[in-house]
Parts: C-alpha cells; sequence; structure tokens
C-alpha cells in the first residue's frame, strides 16, 4: 500500500499565515486502482450485495443492476473499479472510490447515515471473525509519540480556516435549536467554550491550563473572565495566529501560548481545559494524557473535557484498523467510548463529576461546515485544491455528520475533579 503524504510543500495565504494545502497529483491510491482478480472482485460483488440488498438505500450501478429496499440514491459509475478498491483495501477502498469519482449520491449525508446506522452487521459475521486477516492494520509511523504528534496535528488543522467561522473553532458548537443558521454559528461556538468554562469554574484570577490550543479563540474567552491562561500547541501557525489575536485582543499579559507538547507542560493549575483532544492522542497514550491532566491540577482542582466518543462495543475492531480517516485527515487517531473515558480518568486518580452529551449538536454544526464548503467550492479550487481534495473534504464532513445522525458517534462534556488527600 502507498502511503499517502498529507503535508506537501505547497502553500498558500490565509489571513496572513501560511495554510498547507494538498496539492495536485499527490493521490497514487486514488489515481490508481488497485489490481484486484475476478474472484477478488466476484467476492466483493456478492458480499456488498448482500449488504446493500437488505438496506434502506436504492444502489444502482452502471450496468443497470439494483439494489436496495428505497430511499437515498448510490450511483456506482464504475464498478469494476469499485469492486476492486473494496475488494483490496475495505472501507479506506470505499472512501478512495468517492474520491475518484467512481460512485456518488445526490444526498451523500442521508446516504451515509444508513450505512452508519447498520455499520454493525454490513461485513458477514464469519467475515468479521476473520477481520485480523482482512483489515489493514495501523501504520507504526501514526503513533502518536511527542515526535509523531508534532508531524500528524501539522498535517491538517492547518486547512480548516476554509470553512470556520469568525471564531475558526474546529469542535462541536451549542445551538439553541436546530434546524440552525450560519450566522449562528459563531454565538453557538462561544456557548460551547462559556459551558466548558462554567464547569471548570473559570473566572477572576484562575490559573487555567488549555491543551490544544486551536486558534485560541477559548483561551480569549477564559483571558476576557480574568484567568491567566497558559495554553499548549503543536502547530506553529496556530501558536503564531492564536498569539496575534492575543496582542489584538489586550490579553498579552494573561496568556501564554507555548509550542509544547501535553506531556511536555509543567506547573500546577486550578484548572485545565481539553477540547476533543482525547480522541486525538490515540488509545496507546490515554493513560498519560489524563494521569497528565491530574498532575496538573492541584487538589480540588477542576477538568472540564469535551470528547468525541463511539459505542464501547465497536472500540476492538477500531482500536487496531486502519481506517480512511486516519490515513488521510487524523493520524493516529482512535475515538474512545464513554466508559473508555471514565475507566481511564478514575485510574488516573479523577473523579468523573457529570457528563454531558449533545451529539446532535456535532451533526449541525458539521451540516453548516460541509455547506459552507461547497459553498466556496470556487474559491477552493483558485487556492490551488485539486478535485481529489475537494471530494475528500465533502466525502469527510459528510461522513462524520452521518456519524453522529445515525447515533454511531456522539460528543460529550465531562467534569473532573483531583481528589483532595484525606489527612
Amino acid at each position: 500500500m502507498t502511503t499517502v503524504d498529507p503535508c506537501p510543500a505547497a502553500r498558500h495565504r490565509l489571513g496572513g499565515h501560511r495554510i498547507t494545502p494538498v496539492a495536485s497529483g499527490r493521490w497514487p491510491d486514488v489515481t490508481a486502482v488497485p489490481r484486484a482478480s475476478w474472484p477478488v472482485r466476484a467476492l466483493t460483488a456478492s458480499v456488498v450485495e448482500r449488504a446493500l440488498r437488505r438496506l434502506p438505500l436504492r444502489v444502482r450501478f452502471a450496468d443497470g443492476t439494483a439494489l436496495g429496499l428505497g430511499g437515498p440514491l448510490i450511483e456506482v459509475r464504475d464498478p469494476k473499479a469499485f469492486h476492486s478498491r473494496v475488494g483490496t483495501h475495505g472501507l479506506i477502498g470505499f472512501g478512495e472510490s468517492y474520491m475518484a469519482g467512481e460512485w456518488d449520491a445526490p444526498d451523500l449525508v442521508s446516504a451515509l447515515t444508513v450505512l452508519a446506522t447498520h455499520a454493525a452487521d454490513l461485513i458477514p459475521p464469519r467475515l468479521q471473525r476473520m477481520r485480523g486477516l482482512w483489515a489493514q492494520r495501523q501504520p507504526g509511523t501514526q503513533r502518536n509519540t511527542p515526535d509523531r504528534s508534532r508531524s500528524n496535528i501539522s498535517c491538517h488543522y492547518d486547512l480548516f480556516a476554509l470553512f470556520l467561522d469568525e471564531t475558526l473553532t474546529y469542535s462541536a458548537a451549542v445551538f439553541r435549536g436546530f434546524p440552525a443558521d450560519w450566522s449562528l454559528l459563531q454565538t453557538a461556538q462561544h456557548r460551547k467554550i462559556d459551558r466548558l468554562l462554567d464547569l471548570a469554574e473559570v473566572r477572576k484570577g484562575t490559573c487555567l491550563l488549555e491543551i490544544g490550543t486551536s486558534w485560541g479563540e477559548l483561551a480569549l474567552r477564559a483571558a476576557a473572565r480574568g484567568a491567566h491562561v497558559t495554553s499548549l500547541t503543536l502547530s506553529k501557525e496556530q501558536r503564531a495566529l492564536a498569539l496575534e489575536r492575543v496582542r489584538e485582543a489586550g490579553y498579552a499579559d494573561r496568556v501564554a501560548v507555548e509550542l509544547r507538547d501535553y506531556r511536555e507542560a509543567r506547573g500546577t493549575y486550578d484548572a485545565v481545559v481539553g477540547v476533543e483532544m482525547t480522541e486525538a492522542v490515540g488509545a496507546e497514550f490515554w493513560p498519560v494524557y489524563f494521569h497528565t491532566v491530574e498532575d496538573r491540577l492541584v487538589p480540588g482542582g477542576r477538568a472540564a473535557l469535551q470528547a468525541v466518543t463511539m459505542p464501547h462495543e465497536r472500540m476492538p475492531a477500531s482500536r487496531d484498523t486502519h481506517t480512511w480517516i486516519q490515513k488521510y485527515i487524523f493520524p493516529g487517531r482512535l475515538i474512545p467510548s464513554t466508559r473508555a473515558i471514565e475507566e481511564t480518568a478514575r485510574a488516573a486518580g479523577l473523579t468523573v463529576v457529570s457528563r454531558d452529551g449533545f451529539g446532535a449538536h456535532y451533526a449541525e454544526t458539521l451540516r453548516l461546515w460541509r455547506e459552507r464548503f461547497t459553498d466556496r467550492a470556487d474559491s477552493v479550487a483558485s487556492l490551488g485544491f485539486d478535485k481529489a481534495f475537494r471530494r475528500l473534504w465533502t466525502f469527510y464532513l459528510a461522513y462524520s455528520e452521518a456519524g453522529f445522525r445515525s447515533g454511531h458517534l456522539d460528543v460529550h462534556q465531562y467534569l473532573l475533579v483531583k481528589e483532595t488527600p484525606t489527612r
């Protein structure tokens, strides 16, 4: 398998800062259909037919074959290439086939939502038991060691400003109601941040550690309350822009943005906040992450964490499998379950005080991002992003939205408190 390098040298300017796009011609596993023998294609076609004919979908192949019980339409324009990719690379091949334009759907989110709803039983039990033989394993080069984390983070976060609102916040917002409008997204992002700061009891004089700066919006909101913030990031671009925003807001004396891995944090704090970092650090390092949170808190200190989650029973199948999202979007990522988070947090000496789920709000956030990205297609193309890149991000945003709409994914805000030693 060819490994895609998602960090090419091509760049464009955005907001005065250098952002890294994916250059044209950097898609070896998309431009070249994998060689698959006729038996592999035939077996794949049989498995696909068995899975799709029972679903509330309409799947129409170019040769006239139709499957499904009715519902959102999927059009397979090149069945041979489609079956070759799926038969060779599984779900990675499914995503790459979309990037190559070999299949499409007029309502991509609805089609993917059906597939996500039935994800657990799409593959026959016999093949599920043989998963170790056919599923691709995660490459060791994507482990989130300190050095690899810096490389992994630089491969994707610096692209998101193409479709984010003015807060430049890349995480679930909290809305007052649905459907939401783009004009409400900035306020909804502030509402999400304020809920986390309230959970952590951030106020004037609070010493706050933020793990994962993004572009600085949470640090700005905390500083506006009078807190003293140390924010950690692995992205030079994000640090530069966050520091610029801090200076412009007049909070340079309250906010320090450090280019530092969370494992390198020092000192103690009244509160720790992290937004969607748990899934980014990788399962191998969850104990290290939560021990770091506990170590950095004063006794009785509070941690407010936001995390994307998946059902616990799906985690074993995902833990070692290399996925399309890991290959193209988030190297080294694994989404935890609520059980995994809570067990790991308790083992680190943290008390789980509360958990609040709001997955429907993430689906709505992703819809707004996806529509914004689609509306700006001409601008995206003019910046040098090729068709495969645009289809990659369309698929990613729709795939993620479908995960939350189906209930396969959720997002939670946690309050964790460090235990106070008894005398």
